[in-house]
């Protein structure tokens, strides 16, 4: 999942940031709510978390909850807040965030809530059908188990690291459709700012040994000059 964090410089941002690190998401972080709305705007995010923590600040976070809903093109909008009433975290809902969370809340909640918004999400997006490119359907196309970092096709599971995963995820966004390379970077290694061009050749590399032994009908494509894409068939 491509998400937008939007928190301060503080020890729980900083937590929740690394716990949806390490959860296998595709961050991209701003400390200000002006700098994210202006984020949300440049790429579709899956999902933009907003953590305001000072209750001053909560009525300025209702404005900036439509800003990025009008930005985010669909992304589901997760408030996180510090000490906040029901009242308050209704208001929230209200101005347009899809869950809003206080302290003490769970993670493992949190993020099962933003695994189903995706799920809606796309349900709603693709009419119940996944398409490829050119909008052709597809009937049958690979998928990604977070809880385990598999590659799941026709029953058969492959395990695949966190690496490989976003990478992955990225390139099953647009079945049999070109991905470039630049955005594959900025997606499986959003953490860096630089990144060595035969590090991706590396990871295609790995992917395709991994998937050709248990389904060899997902392949990865060299797009000539341009990225790479999951084609599914033989």
């Amino acid at each position: 999942m491509r998400v937008l964090f939007v928190g301060p410089s503080h020890p729980e941002a900083a937590w929740l940031f690394k716990a949806l690190q390490e959860s296998a998401h595709s961050l991209q972080r701003a400390d200000d709510l002006r700098d994210g709305v202006f984020l949300a705007g440049q790429e579709p995010f899956d999902a933009i978390v907003l953590m305001v923590l000072d209750a001053g600040a909560y009525s300025a976070l209702l404005e900036f909850v439509v800003e990025f809903a009008d930005a985010g093109s669909g992304a589901a909008i997760v408030a996180v807040l510090g000490v906040a009433s029901a009242q308050e975290r209704t208001r929230v809902l209200r101005a347009g965030a899809d869950a809003c969370f206080c302290q003490p809340y769970s993670f493992i909640e949190m993020h099962e809530r933003m695994q189903a918004l995706q799920r809606v999400g796309r349900g709603a997006a693709s009419g119940g059908a996944v398409s490829g490119a050119k909008g052709v359907a597809v009937v049958d196309v690979p998928s990604l188990d977070a809880a385990t970092r598999e590659l799941v096709f026709a029953g058969r599971r492959v395990a695949v690291t966190r690496r490989e995963f976003l990478l992955l995820e990225c390139l099953l966004r647009q079945v049999n459709a070109p991905v470039a390379r630049d955005q594959l970077i900025r997606y499986a290694w959003p953490e860096k700012d630089d990144v060595d061009p035969s590090s991706v050749n590396l990871v295609v590399s790995r992917l395709r040994r991994k998937i050709l032994g248990v389904v060899p009908e997902v392949r990865i494509e060299t797009v000539s000059r341009f990225g790479y894409q999951v084609s599914v068939g033989f």
